[in-house]
């Protein structure tokens, strides 16, 4: 079985920037540089052969390059807070890419993803039992949060490996921008 999602990799400067921005909130437990990326599709775990179809589905998706900026802290979690995130600027060349991804993927048999509304973002701490006071004060001083515009430059399949010490992520495979086909 594999633990799959689509994503894209953030730029080094970026991600060290991200990086500094941890601390300061008891129980939480930060995402470790090298995970930090742009969710784009969670598909779950899937066989062998789902990963497979996967895989070939998603290098028909095609897309043109674009920018991509980060601002503004948020959180998952209205009563009980389950994460924080840096909020990802939701630029349409985004959201036709994940409308492309979800279509590639529904012509390969996967259900479509959870009814909720997609925020793109980058997961930055998950947060257990930690002090609503010390969040609060940790977004407030990041309110106006931004970082500086990068490019899109691949989409990425990710395998997740849980471990006692929290996930892991490995590249599966890298899918670069290309001109858009019609369909």
């Amino acid at each position: 079985m594999y633990r799959l999602f689509s994503a894209i990799t953030l730029p080094s400067d970026i991600v060290q920037c991200l990086a500094l921005l941890g601390g300061g909130i008891p129980g939480a437990r930060w995402v470790t540089p090298e995970n930090l990326h742009v969710t784009l599709r969670f598909m779950g775990d899937v066989d062998v052969r789902t990963a497979d179809q996967v895989h070939a589905s998603l290098q028909e998706v095609t897309f043109e390059p674009f920018d991509l900026q980060l601002r503004n802290i948020g959180v998952f979690g209205e009563r009980i807070p389950r994460l924080l995130y840096a909020g990802v600027e939701p630029v349409e060349p985004l959201k036709a890419l994940y409308a492309r991804i979800n279509a590639a993927l529904a012509r390969a048999g996967l259900p479509p993803p959870a009814e909720r509304r997609y925020v793109p973002h980058v997961t930055l701490v998950r947060l257990r039992n930690s002090p609503r006071d010390r969040i609060g004060a940790f977004m407030a001083a990041k309110n106006i949060f931004q970082l500086p515009v990068f490019p899109v430059e691949n989409l990425v399949l990710v395998s997740s490996h849980r471990s006692a010490s929290g996930a892991s992520y490995q590249i599966e495979a890298r899918y670069p921008p290309g001109p858009i086909l019609p369909v």
